[in-house]
């Protein structure tokens, strides 16, 4: 079999990342380290980019797909998307969760590569964004789900996140509502795109911006349930509340219910994705949607229909929508 990266770190007695910056030049290595790990790869014949040729004369007719948690609601349906699209295709998916961990990521995209799949999908959040893609790209064709910020010379894939911010918010100050909270995740990429949407429309409104309307928590429902108490003990405390995504949303919701505060007529809220979750919550809830179907069909036909080298940085970008639910009301 053809020695893969994992070999020559695993015989050298060194990490992936270290044999990753010897065959790409970067980094600072000791020169000690730098000579152990050539001879190594001489040794063992190792070619970095022989997988990638090899893949135009044989396929595992396999897809990987890396994505932060299988709990949240979201990540679920972008995979029983893909795996719809994959299968048309006549490909299967290989799907690893990462729980946002950083050598999980690094273990998975090493898995890949053993496994010989035909290319990748990252829907994770990347803790190690360089590393993780730099071993992808040295193996197989990669496609990013969400992160085109991140990483500009691979192809992406996402939704207009700042346009979904500004959508959420704009409906909420179009209820006569001032006092508008937002709840992000930290770190997320998307939530801050939210955020400079929020900020957009607030500033259309004629709103002041106030960080003690900005909260960040964990997307589970804890997260959003600790967020809501916070806003809640507030002196002035927010009459409408824009989570960054329906889980968060929806910990809200149950929260309110727990303090006896009445959604919509006392507090409206409004989340984003439109997972299957926003329609069976009680009111079903008001967010915005991202069109899963259309976006996971571009990754599958982007990953496949040409190499890394064809498809450079291109940025496919959709548009969100407003799904209008029972969360929200006027402001009495």
């Amino acid at each position: 079999m053809q020695p893969t990266i994992y070999d020559v770190a695993k015989q050298a007695g060194v990490s992936i990342a270290t044999v990753s910056k010897v065959v790409n030049n970067k980094g600072r290595i000791g020169e000690q380290t730098k000579k152990k790990v050539i001879a190594i790869m001489k040794e063992l014949n190792y070619q970095p980019n022989a997988f990638a040729a090899a893949l135009t004369g044989k396929s595992t007719q396999t897809i990987g797909v890396i994505i932060p948690d299988l709990a949240n609601p979201y990540f679920a349906e972008l995979a029983k998307c893909l795996e719809d699209e994959a299968h048309k295709m006549g490909f299967s998916l290989m799907i690893c969760s990462t729980d946002n961990n950083s050598e999980k990521e690094e273990t998975y995209i090493n898995l890949f590569i053993r496994k010989k799949v035909d290319g990748c999908i990252l829907a994770s959040t990347l803790s190690n964004p360089q590393l993780v893609t730099e071993l992808a790209i040295q193996y197989m064709p990669v496609v990013l789900a969400g992160q085109a910020i991140l990483e500009k010379d691979l192809p992406a894939v996402s939704v207009h996140d700042q346009q979904g911010g500004y959508i959420a918010t704009t409906h909420l100050t179009a209820l006569g509502h001032q006092r508008i909270a937002i709840i992000m995740e930290p770190k997320a990429f998307s939530s801050l795109e939210r955020l400079k949407g929020y900020k957009k429309a607030l500033k259309e409104a004629g709103l002041i911006y106030d960080e003690n309307l900005v909260m960040t928590a964990d997307a589970t429902l804890t997260g959003g349930a600790d967020a809501f108490r916070l806003f809640v003990d507030m002196e002035q405390p927010p009459t409408a509340i824009f989570a960054c995504n329906d889980v968060l949303a929806i910990g809200v919701c149950q929260e309110a219910h727990r303090a006896s505060i009445h959604i919509p007529d006392e507090l409206s809220i409004i989340g984003f994705d439109n997972t299957i979750l926003a329609s069976v919550t009680s009111p079903p809830l008001t967010t915005v949607a991202q069109p899963l179907r259309e976006m996971s069909r571009q990754m599958i036909t982007t990953l496949l229909t040409s190499s890394n080298e064809k498809r450079g940085n291109q940025q496919f970008v959709f548009e969100p929508q407003l799904v209008n639910r029972q969360s929200t009301a006027k402001l009495n």
